[in-house]
C-alpha cells in the first residue's frame, strides 16, 4: 500500500513513519513536512492509497475535500487532538474516513490502517471458492448439507469458511450450527453496503468456530426486500478475499437474489432424493439451470438420504434428469435428526456416522485433497450401486439410458414412474 503522511511537525512525521514501517515493510511510506498545500496532487497514478493528515488547520480541510473529490480511490485519515462533534462533522463532509486522536499511538493508528487496507482490498488473501446448495424440492436436506459441509470444511487445517444464508424469507441455516440469536443479519449488512469492508462483515457474522462464520438470513421476511441482487456482488467479492470457501444456502424459489448467488458460484449443488416428486422437481430445476446457460460442469447433483434398495435407481434418476449423480449422502435419519434438533453439527455430534464420513470425504474433494479420499467407502458404495444395476456398463457416474427388454420386466414397470422428457 502506498501511504503519504503530511504534518507540520517533524517529530510527528518521524513517529508516524516509524509505526507504519514497523507495521509492514512492503508498504511505501512517504512524508511531507508542512501544510497540505505542499502536497502535490500530481497524476492519479502517483496519488497514495492512504493520506494521513496530522493536525489540520482551518484551510486544510477545504483543500482535503477538493483532493478527495479529485481522487476518489484515495482514503483520507486525519490525526487531531480536536475530537468535538463539530470537527468530526466537518471532517466527514470533507471526505475523511476516520479521525484518530493525536498525538498518534500504535493502538489507534495500526488498526485504522488495516481497515483501509481491507477496504482497498490490497491485503493478500485466498481467492475463495463459492459453493451454492439449492433444494430441488422442500425437505431434500440442502440446508442440512450446506451447514454441515461448511462446518466440515472449516475443520480442515488452515481453512476459513463463511456460510451465507440467501433464503431471505425463511432462512434458518444458523440454527443448524448454534443455539443463539445472530446479532446482525444479511438485511442489516445490506443497509450498510455502501461502507462494507472486512471489519463490518466480520462484526455482522456469527462466529461458530475460529474458522467458521455465518451471515444469517433476515429474521423477519418483511426485511427480505432490503437485500438486492447487486448487494450479493459486493458481498461475495469481499467474502472471496476473506475466506477460503464461501457456502451459500439458496432458496428453491430462485428469487433474483438467489439467482445472483447461483450466477457467481463456482459450483452449484442441487440436492434431491430418490423418490418420484424429487426426481420430477429435480428435472425441472436442472432444465432451468440449462436455460440460464450454466455449464454442465458447474452443476453437480447430490443425492441425499440414499438407500441401496431404493425403488428408483440411480440410472433411472440420471436418465430422467439428464445429468449424472456426483455424490451420494447415505440415509441415517436418527443421527441427522439429533443433529438438527440439538443445533450441533453432525461432525461434532457423531463423527463416525455414515453422514459425517460422507461429508468429510466431500470436504476433502472440494479442498483439492483427492488423495485423502481415494477409494473411500463412499466411492466404493457409488461404484457398487452402479454395478448392481443391470443396465450399468461402467462404474463412473454418467447418463445411461435404461435398456428395457423382455428379460427385464421389473424395469419396464418402474419406467412409468419416471417423468418423460
Amino acid at each position: 500500500m502506498k501511504i503519504a503522511v503530511v504534518s507540520r511537525s517533524e517529530k510527528h512525521l518521524l513517529e508516524i513513519a516509524r509505526l507504519l514501517r514497523e507495521r509492514s515493510a512492503a508498504d511505501e511510506v512517504g512524508v511531507v513536512s508542512g501544510s497540505l498545500e505542499r502536497f502535490s496532487s500530481g497524476a492519479v497514478a502517483a496519488m497514495p492509497d492512504l493520506l494521513l493528515l496530522d493536525q489540520p488547520l482551518g484551510p486544510d480541510l477545504a483543500r482535503l475535500e477538493r483532493l478527495v473529490a479529485a481522487h476518489p480511490r484515495m482514503t483520507a485519515v486525519v490525526l487531531s487532538s480536536m475530537q468535538t462533534v463539530e470537527f468530526m462533522m466537518e471532517a466527514m463532509r470533507a471526505g475523511v474516513r476516520e479521525v484518530l486522536p493525536a498525538p498518534v499511538s500504535a493502538a489507534s493508528l495500526l488498526p485504522a490502517v488495516a481497515r483501509v487496507a481491507d477496504k482497498l482490498n490490497l491485503h493478500e488473501q485466498a481467492n475463495g471458492k463459492v459453493f451454492a446448495f439449492v433444494s430441488c424440492k422442500g425437505g431434500s436436506g440442502a440446508t442440512f448439507l450446506a451447514t454441515n459441509l461448511a462446518y466440515t470444511l472449516a475443520a480442515l487445517p488452515g481453512k476459513k469458511v463463511a456460510l451465507i444464508d440467501l433464503n431471505l424469507q425463511f432462512g434458518d441455516a444458523s440454527l443448524f450450527l448454534a443455539d443463539q440469536k445472530p446479532l446482525a443479519t444479511l438485511a442489516d449488512v445490506s443497509l450498510q453496503m455502501h461502507r462494507l469492508d472486512a471489519s463490518l462483515l466480520g462484526a455482522s457474522m456469527m462466529t461458530i468456530t475460529p474458522t467458521l462464520s455465518v451471515l444469517a438470513a433476515p429474521d423477519d421476511p418483511v426485511h427480505a426486500g432490503d437485500v438486492r441482487p447487486e448487494h450479493v456482488d459486493t458481498l461475495l467479492s469481499l467474502a472471496r478475499r476473506q475466506f477460503d470457501f464461501v457456502v451459500l444456502d439458496v432458496a428453491r424459489t430462485l428469487d433474483p437474489v438467489g439467482l445472483r448467488g447461483l450466477d457467481l458460484a463456482d459450483t452449484i449443488f442441487p440436492v434431491l432424493q430418490t423418490t418420484l416428486p424429487y426426481v420430477r422437481d429435480g428435472k425441472r430445476l436442472l432444465e432451468v439451470f440449462r436455460s440460464l446457460g450454466y455449464p454442465a460442469e458447474k452443476v453437480k447433483v447430490i443425492v441425499n438420504r440414499h438407500q441401496k434398495k431404493a425403488q428408483i435407481g440411480l440410472q433411472h434418476l440420471e436418465t430422467a434428469c439428464g445429468a449424472p449423480v456426483w455424490r451420494l449422502v447415505p440415509n441415517h435419519y436418527e443421527t441427522a435428526a439429533a443433529s438438527v434438533n440439538q443445533g450441533v453439527p453432525i461432525l461434532k455430534l457423531a463423527k463416525k456416522s455414515p453422514i459425517a464420513k460422507a461429508l468429510d470425504e466431500l470436504a476433502h474433494v472440494l479442498a483439492g485433497d483427492d488423495a485423502a479420499v481415494k477409494e473411500s467407502w463412499l466411492s466404493r458404495l457409488l461404484k457398487k450401486t452402479k454395478r448392481t444395476a443391470p443396465e450399468a456398463v461402467h462404474a463412473a457416474p454418467a447418463v445411461v439410458a435404461p435398456a428395457a427388454t423382455a428379460k427385464e420386466p421389473v424395469f419396464e414397470e418402474k419406467q412409468a414412474w419416471i417423468p418423460k422428457s
